[in-house]
């Protein structure tokens, strides 16, 4: 079974990360450092980042960062997502796991840099009203809402293919507003019913909108270039994505409830058995989350924090 599983581990390893062992410098550099990190062995944290159903959570907060048309302008006139994909995915990648997994010092360092390359990010943009404004990535409004729509579909995803999550909801949402604060967020929701607030907040102030842009992007989220043999599995993760959101904001991203013709589509089972492929694949623990042990042990730490 391990060498059938060889070729689709390299090819998902490489999607990911952009290496086919999986394992680029920054991965290996979470084993360093002199502390355990805002996050250790059975926090909510890695429990629910490590996982499979991140895979579907990444596809779901693609997809709601492009209702705010600020946010869309920026991934629009700004990322190299046409061309470059899955770079894009794996610097994405890289910031969770290393803010997830990594020491504090790493943590902070990788959100500094990640708010430094917003900087650049800057332009104007029609907001639902057709009125032309300025924007700026760093802007406190699109760091809550992309934070929002991060948190969100992690949580929302995992409730739905992963296991139990120690302290339940509140607590993802309480631990995980730590990386808000670390990405200037201004006060970032601490439980499940702040972050169901705020993100009605957004829907309710009429922010939030569809446009060709959105319609574009979410084309290319459905349909991305990845390699053959990924692409019916990615339509499936596609779907569970769809599946999780709430018929409001579906309405919004131009979606339909997953659907084979007239009868609805069995996404969520279907998503569970392909999630449960790339498991097999890729294995019980990530090497984000291997590298993070080792430095728990090298520190003496990893006894009192074992899940």
């Amino acid at each position: 079974m391990s060498g059938l599983m060889d070729k689709p581990r390299r090819r998902l390893r490489k999607t990911f990360t952009g290496r086919e062992d999986g394992r680029p410098d920054w991965v290996r550099q979470l084993a360093d450092g002199d502390d355990a990190g805002y996050f250790q062995p059975g926090s909510a944290t890695w429990a629910v980042h490590g996982s499979m159903a991140t895979t579907v959570a990444g596809i779901r907060a693609l997809l709601m960062q492009t209702l705010h048309p600020a946010a869309m302008a920026g991934v629009y006139n700004f990322s190299r997502f046409r061309e470059d994909p899955l770079g894009r995915l794996a610097g994405t990648i890289r910031w969770i796991f290393t803010v997830t997994y990594g020491d504090t010092k790493a943590a902070q360092e990788a959100s500094d840099w990640v708010l430094q390359l917003h900087e650049k990010v800057t332009g104007t943009y029609s907001d639902a009203n057709g009125h032309r404004r300025q924007y700026s990535a760093n802007d406190p409004e699109l760091l809550s809402w992309v934070h929002l729509a991060f948190t969100d579909s992690f949580l929302r995803s995992h409730q739905a293919w992963g296991k139990p999550i120690p302290g339940g909801a509140d607590r993802y949402v309480a631990e995980w507003a730590e990386a808000g604060v670390l990405m200037h967020v201004p006060d970032p929701p601490r439980s499940e019913a702040e972050l169901r607030g705020q993100l009605d907040a957004y829907y309710d102030a009429g922010t939030l909108t569809h446009s060709a842009e959105v319609a574009e992007a979410v084309r290319f989220i459905r349909d991305p270039p990845l390699h053959p043999s990924l692409k019916a599995g990615h339509r499936i993760l596609f779907a569970g994505a769809v599946s999780t959101i709430e018929p409001k904001f579906q309405r919004l991203l131009g979606l339909d409830p997953p659907s084979l013709g007239p009868l609805p589509m069995p996404a969520r089972s279907a998503t569970r058995g392909v999630l449960g492929l790339m498991r097999l694949a890729l294995g019980p623990a990530g090497p984000s989350e291997l590298a993070a042990r080792s430095r728990l042990a090298r520190l003496g730490l990893l006894d009192a924090a074992i899940d």
